[in-house]
């Protein structure tokens, strides 16, 4: 591997990273990008050399920041750790994604938990207390004008906080794909071959997730209003979720036409906007994984 002074350089960069986190709005993109470092350093140097270069960064965040941007950094690293090590064994990259999302997700997990059972504080009942107190000072008298009762406010209250494992799911999707795009790009500078993402116009998806996704939907209609029960969580994350998946094979299904056409790139880029905006488009995707329709769009030979 081709490394010279790269590694000095990333390592400067997941200090700035760190210090960034104190600083008010350069806090959320130090958040979206602290896994690439972490990524590229450990896929590029030995586990002796990474140490090095992680501890003295980790010691000038914590002199300058405070120990708690050390928290952040502790979080990424290890899903940071899991995408270098996958890359030095050339993992397929959807492999990549699957498994540095899971991780994140199961340390999101783990955190709520740990919350609760050490520091006896239950953050699903500070959002609902926060969520309570706003809805009641900013829009009391809009909501009973409008004959918004405290039970809709309850219910509303319970659909988000059921909605929070999607929303973990997301958060850990969307950091990994951005993370990987750009970790993969610096560290094949450094020597490594990893692979690339399929294209879009190859994006496809299993059959079997169309059989499940009509499973959760159909449970998701009958399902009574207000139903808390373990079933009815997994749906209601489920069904947003495999429609979304579903947007996503949308996408790749108009970048298969526009290959096949000649259109400009430029096209299915701009189409991929409402139809990962609007849910109901993600029918397409649906259609493009239960059936061979792609064939009616195949140049013949």
């Amino acid at each position: 591997m081709k490394t010279g002074p790269r590694p000095l350089l990333w390592s400067g960069a997941a200090l700035l990273l760190l210090l960034m986190l104190a600083v008010p709005v350069l806090n959320l993109p130090a958040l979206l990008l602290l896994m690439v470092p972490y990524a590229v350093l450990y896929a590029t140097l030995s586990r002796g050399a990474f140490l090095l270069h992680l501890l003295p960064v980790w010691l000038m965040a914590g002199l300058i920041a405070g120990p708690g941007v050390l928290i952040f950094g502790l979080f990424f690293l290890l899903p940071g750790i899991a995408m270098g090590h996958l890359y030095r064994k050339a993992a397929p990259a959807s492999k990549v994604i699957r498994v540095v999302t899971l991780i994140m997700l199961a340390q999101l997990m783990l955190e709520l938990l740990l919350f609760e059972m050490i520091l006896d504080l239950s953050l699903l009942d500070e959002m609902s207390s926060t969520i309570r107190a706003t809805l009641e000072s900013v829009g009391a008298e809009y909501m009973a004008a409008a004959g918004w009762s405290d039970e809709q406010t309850e219910l509303l209250i319970q659909m988000i906080i059921h909605m929070i494992p999607l929303t973990f799911i997301v958060i850990s999707f969307m950091v990994t794909v951005l993370s990987h795009y750009i970790a993969r790009r610096a560290v094949l500078r450094s020597g490594l071959d990893v692979p690339a993402f399929p294209q879009a116009k190859d994006w496809r998806l299993p059959r079997v997730l169309v059989v499940y996704y009509l499973i959760a939907y159909v449970i998701d209609l009958v399902m009574a209003a207000g139903d808390d029960s373990f079933l009815a969580v997994a749906v209601m994350n489920l069904v947003p979720l495999l429609s979304y998946v579903f947007a996503i094979q949308a996408v790749g299904f108009f970048f298969f036409i526009a290959h096949e056409r000649g259109w400009n790139k430029a096209v299915p880029i701009l189409i991929a906007i409402p139809v990962l905006l609007i849910q109901p488009l993600s029918l397409i995707g649906v259609l493009d994984t239960a059936f061979p329709i792609r064939k009616s769009f195949t140049k013949s030979k």
